[in-house]
C-alpha cells in the first residue's frame, strides 16, 4: 500500500504545474523573473508596438549609401577569399526557373512573418510557462539587430555596383521585398547586416524542435531556416555572412534569456499556475 501511494502521488505530481518560483525569495525582481501566464491582449499589443518601433527604428537608421556599398565590396572580397562567394551562381541559377524564383520572393516577403507570429502563437496556447522567456529572446534578438543596422550599413547583393546580381522582384515583376519597387522608400535598403530573416527563421527553428512532440514537425523545424537561407541568397537580399550576423544576434538573444530566468526557456516548465504570486513552499 505504501508503494502505491507513493506512485499514485508522483503521477498526481506530473500533473500539476511548477510554478517557477522554486527558490526561495519573493523581492520585486524575484516576481518579474517568474514566468507568468501570457495575457492575450498585452501580447496582441506588446507585439504590435515592438514591431512598429522596429520599423521605426530600423527606417530611422541613415541610409549611408556610400559606405553600405563600400562595405558590401568588403564582405564581397572576404567570401571570395573563403571560397564561399557562391551568391551570384546560386541567384542566375534560381532566376532561371521562373515559377521557382517567383516562389521565393512571396516566401522572402511573407513566411517571415507568418511562420514568426504562427509559432508565437502555438507557444501561447501550448506552452504558457515558457512563452515568456522564448518571447524575449526573440525581442532581444531584434533589439541587437537594431545597432547592427546602425554602426555597419550594408548593401545587399542586388544594389551593389558591378556585381551582377539580379534583382529577382524587380525582374519577374513581384511583391516580395521591401526594398525593391514601388516600396523600396518605405524601407531602409541598407540595412543587410545582420539578416533577421535567419535570425527570426532560426529561432522559430529551434523552438519546434525543441518543444514539438510529432517527429515529422520536428524535422521541418529544422528544414525552416535552412531554406529560408537558400531563399535570401537566391533572391540576392543577403550575403552568407549576413546569415552568421543574424545566428549571432539569436545567440545574444538566448543569452539575455539565459540570464534572466536562470535558464534556457525550453528548460522552464510548461506551465503555470494561475495565481503564481500567491504560492509559496509552505503552500506546495
Amino acid at each position: 500500500m505504501g508503494d502505491a501511494t507513493v506512485r499514485t502521488s508522483e503521477r498526481l505530481e506530473e500533473g500539476v504545474p511548477h510554478p517557477v518560483t522554486e527558490e526561495t525569495g519573493r523581492g520585486p525582481l524575484r516576481r518579474l523573473r517568474a514566468p507568468r501566464r501570457p495575457r492575450l491582449w498585452f501580447e496582441i499589443l506588446l507585439i504590435a508596438v515592438s514591431y512598429w518601433t522596429y520599423s521605426l527604428v530600423r527606417n530611422a537608421v541613415p541610409e549611408q549609401r556610400t559606405q553600405a556599398l563600400r562595405n558590401a565590396d568588403w564582405i564581397w572580397g572576404v567570401e571570395q577569399q573563403l571560397g564561399i562567394a557562391v551568391e551570384q551562381t546560386v541567384n542566375h541559377a534560381v532566376n532561371s526557373v521562373t515559377w521557382l524564383v517567383v516562389g521565393m520572393n512571396y516566401y522572402y516577403a511573407t513566411l517571415h512573418f507568418v511562420v514568426t507570429l504562427g509559432v508565437l502563437v502555438w507557444l501561447y496556447r501550448g506552452h504558457p510557462g515558457r512563452y515568456a522567456a522564448t518571447r524575449l529572446v526573440l525581442f532581444a534578438t531584434t533589439g541587437v539587430a537594431l545597432v547592427g543596422y546602425y554602426l555597419y550599413p550594408l548593401a545587399p547583393p542586388r544594389l551593389m555596383n558591378g556585381g551582377h546580381f539580379i534583382d529577382t522582384v524587380m525582374v519577374h515583376e513581384t511583391w516580395g521585398s521591401m526594398a525593391s519597387g514601388d516600396l523600396k522608400n518605405m524601407s531602409n535598403q541598407y540595412a543587410a547586416m545582420p539578416s533577421m530573416h535567419i535570425g527570426w527563421s532560426v529561432w522559430c527553428g529551434l523552438t519546434i524542435f525543441a518543444l514539438a512532440s510529432v517527429p515529422w514537425v520536428r524535422v521541418l523545424g529544422l528544414v525552416y531556416p535552412a531554406l529560408t537561407l537558400v531563399v535570401i541568397v537566391a533572391t540576392a537580399n543577403h550575403f552568407w555572412l549576413d546569415a552568421v550576423g543574424g545566428v549571432l544576434c539569436l545567440g545574444f538573444g538566448y543569452l539575455v534569456a539565459a540570464a534572466w530566468y536562470g535558464r534556457l526557456p525550453y528548460a522552464l516548465p510548461r506551465t503555470v499556475a494561475a495565481r503564481w504570486r500567491a504560492w509559496s513552499p509552505t503552500r506546495a
